[in-house]
């Protein structure tokens, strides 16, 4: 019996917890969301692949394996991975001007980048590294996106005009197609015009007309997810019903390799690795953060706890197993997660469901999808695309943080001027800069003391008592050698304001750390001041910060105290104030 209990309690210790503890109930609700996932991101799979290059069969074995591999390892219960945009296109930016898309080189490249992407990954769970994904600001992903976004769209200009044009990049491509524009195909820019004007007042208008007509607004929602495959069967339908890919050339998706594929187990030369480890590094950090962020939203959702670095082992093992089977990238998708949600899903069960549905609908045979219009496609990545630009963010930061705003321009404006990977280096470099910027400029209030409180505040917004002689000046940030003069031109400029000071009281409640050179600094500065005749205090030192002052130069040299609070402070001045000159505050 305890043999028996012992070899159980392995068991469930090697399967994930959420399905050790799976409770029946949830069967149903599962099976169902899985299924409706599966089915409505048919067009959505193959649309990726073909925007990342790669054979149209690529995007539909990547929501099979790798699906599987991360809802085992990952740790949201809704998060739905499988192609998605942002490593789609990132992929093709990467690879199309090393190997001609669609290529046997491009596609071992592809498998490369992936398995790249997916080992680093891994390597950044296993060494707990979740905290990445709080490096890259809201803005800078936000542009980042954005700019991603626009390169997405002029890449489909071509399939939605029916042009045979290519560039080595996107404004190669933009290009191109604009010097191609007389030979655009009438039938192919009338089904992708179509195509975009029914997709786009589905997505912006459906659910406010739903409403009007008195439907519910999560009902609204389902319909606006189900319009893309709508629409495609019906063009699809058209094409067959009117030939019109042989009468009028309209680009279909051909022939679609039948059948699972096979695993490819392989490992990159040196020379791909050279060539693939930058990009991959990238994807792998973008990949991070977007799957951690939007894992967390939906996590709020259920009031449920997310493990950064257990996201990271399941898509970081996910991306591994899409190099080996797929050759195409995953990552948590916003359109798939919320059809996930949207459909009922309640547990990870739901991924698997939909894989092996996807499954079933592979084995059923890829047949079906040859005769898919490619502008149709194209129409639901440009509408997909416009939704991930992302006009209300910038919004929001050019009122809040113009910094902030411009961040997020500068990071669009890289993406789209240098590239992928110098873009997001460009919106890295931007915030660097501007956290550089803020703690060289810090925040320093003359304060004083609200009558008959011990609460202290500004002078320029508050109605506060002063002692006269002494000057009390609140530094709002960390001492380090970047803001130093900062600091000294400001106290050189209150000292200045009145001859009468005789000390100076220094409040480090917001410095949470003074480095050697800061240190140097207020040594030099207590030295001269004593010259002067004023007294050095500070007040309010952290413990951290005390513990390494106290065996500096600057502890033992102190001309005035160090005080527990400004209240402190504020009394024992006063009094002395008092005791001198007969009067204590005004």
């Amino acid at each position: 019996m305890l043999t028996c209990r012992t070899t159980l309690t392995a068991q469930l210790h090697v399967l994930p917890l959420w399905l050790a503890n799976y409770r029946r109930e949830n069967l149903s609700s599962d099976v169902l969301a899985g299924v409706i996932v599966a089915i409505l991101v048919i067009p959505q799979s193959l649309a990726y692949a073909l925007l990342a290059g790669l054979p149209p069969q690529a995007g539909l074995y990547a929501s099979i394996l790798p699906v599987i591999v991360y809802a085992w390892l990952g740790s949201s219960s809704l998060q739905a991975v499988g192609p998605v945009a942002i490593t789609a296109i990132m992929t093709f930016s990467v690879l199309s001007p090393l190997a001609t898309p669609g290529s046997a080189a491009y596609i071992t490249l592809a498998a490369g980048l992936c398995l790249c992407s997916g080992l680093l990954t891994l390597a950044f769970g296993l060494l707990r590294l979740g905290f990445l994904s709080q490096l890259l600001s809201r803005p800078v992903v936000s542009g980042f996106i954005s700019g991603s976004a626009v390169l997405i769209i002029i890449s489909q200009l071509k399939f939605l005009l029916g042009v045979q044009a290519g560039g080595a990049n996107s404004w190669q491509a933009l290009q191109a197609v604009l010097l191609h524009l007389g030979q655009a195909n009438p039938a192919t820019m009338a089904l992708s015009g179509l195509a975009l004007a029914v997709l786009l007042l589905s997505r912006y208008g459906l659910v406010r007309f739903a409403a009007g007509l008195g439907v519910a607004r999560h009902k609204a929602e389902v319909w606006v997810r189900v319009m893309p495959l709508v629409v495609l069967g019906v063009a699809s339908l058209a094409v067959v019903a009117l030939d019109l890919d042989t009468r009028l050339q309209v680009a279909v998706v051909g022939r679609v390799q039948e059948g699972l594929g096979s695993i490819n187990l392989f490992v990159p030369d040196m020379d791909a690795l050279r060539v693939l480890l930058v990009p991959a590094l990238i994807m792998a950090f973008i990949g991070t953060v977007q799957n951690i962020t939007m894992g967390q939203a939906l996590a709020a959702k259920r009031r449920e706890r997310l493990e950064p670095n257990r996201e990271l082992l399941g898509l970081g093992a996910a991306n591994v197993v899409a190099g080996f089977y797929s050759g195409m990238p995953v990552g948590g998708g916003l359109s798939r997660s919320a059809i996930n949600l949207a459909a009922g899903a309640r547990t990870p069960m739901a991924s698997m469901a939909s894989a092996l549905s996807m499954l079933l609908i592979v084995l059923a045979g890829t047949h079906w999808f040859a005769r898919l219009p490619l502008a149709v496609l194209a129409a639901g990545i440009v509408v997909a695309a416009i939704s991930m630009i992302d006009v209300q963010a910038f919004r929001q930061a050019w009122s809040y943080d113009r910094a902030d705003a411009l961040a997020l321009l500068g990071a669009a404006a890289g993406v789209l001027l240098l590239g992928l990977e110098l873009g997001i280096a460009t919106g890295i470099l931007l915030s660097l800069v501007t956290l550089l910027v803020r703690a060289s400029t810090p925040h320093i209030a003359v304060i004083g003391r609200i009558a008959g409180t011990e609460h202290f505040r500004n002078v320029e917004r508050h109605g506060v008592e002063t002692i006269p002689g002494v000057l009390f000046l609140r530094i709002d940030e960390s001492l380090f050698f970047g803001n130093l003069n900062a600091i000294e031109a400001r106290l050189g400029a209150e000292l200045m304001k009145d001859s009468r000071i005789a000390d100076l009281v220094l409040i480090l409640s917001a410095v949470n750390r003074v480095d050697t050179t800061a240190m140097e600094v207020l040594t030099d500065l207590n030295r001269d001041l004593a010259e002067r005749g004023i007294r050095l205090h500070l007040a309010e030192v952290k413990g951290p910060v005390q513990d390494r002052l106290v065996h500096s130069p600057l502890w033992q040299a102190l001309s005035g105290k160090v005080h527990l609070s400004v209240n402190a402070a504020f009394e024992t001045l006063a009094a002395e104030r008092a005791a001198e000159n007969g009067f204590y505050i005004i």
